[in-house]
C-alpha cells in the first residue's frame, strides 16, 4: 500500500460528488477516460463555487492536474473540494478524487487538480463575489 492508498480518512474539504464509474465512460481496455474524471471534478468544484457566492460562476482554468492511477468500471469515486484562494471575482478550488475498488475495499487517491471559477453577470462579464461566510471558510 502506498501513501495514496489507505484505510479511508476524509481528505481535506467537503464531499461534493459521489458516483460510480460505468462502462460507457471507458476506453477499449476498460479504463475510465480521464476526461470523465475531469468532468466530475469540474462539477464538484462548481458545486462549492456556487455555494460560496450568490453569483453565476464559470470555470476559467484547470491547473496542476495529476492522474495518479486508473479508475475502473465499478469503482465508486468521491470528489472532495476545498477553497484554497479567494479573490475579488474568482475562487480557486482544490479537488481530490478518491476511488474505492470493489475487490479490495481500499480507498485510492486517483487524481487531483486546482480549478478556478469566476463570478459573471448575465452578459458574461466578471463581477465581485458576494462571499457567504458559512461556506467561504472551507
Amino acid at each position: 500500500m502506498t501513501e495514496n492508498d489507505k484505510k479511508f480518512e476524509s481528505p481535506p474539504g467537503v464531499l461534493v460528488i459521489k458516483t460510480i464509474a460505468m462502462p460507457a465512460d471507458t476506453n477499449r481496455h476498460g479504463d475510465i477516460f480521464g476526461g470523465w474524471l475531469v468532468s466530475q471534478m469540474d462539477l464538484g468544484g462548481a458545486i462549492l463555487a456556487h455555494a460560496c457566492s450568490h453569483n453565476r460562476m464559470t470555470t476559467v482554468a484547470i491547473d496542476k492536474m495529476v492522474f495518479l492511477r486508473p479508475v475502473w468500471v465499478g469503482d465508486v469515486i468521491s470528489c472532495y473540494a476545498k477553497v484554497i484562494k479567494k479573490g475579488r471575482t474568482s475562487v480557486g478550488i482544490a479537488v481530490e478524487v478518491w476511488a474505492i475498488r470493489l475487490q479490495d475495499k481500499i480507498y485510492h487517491k486517483v487524481t487531483s487538480g486546482v480549478f478556478t471559477f469566476v463570478a459573471i453577470d448575465e452578459k458574461g462579464r466578471p463581477v465581485p463575489i458576494k462571499w457567504q461566510s458559512a461556506v467561504a471558510s472551507h
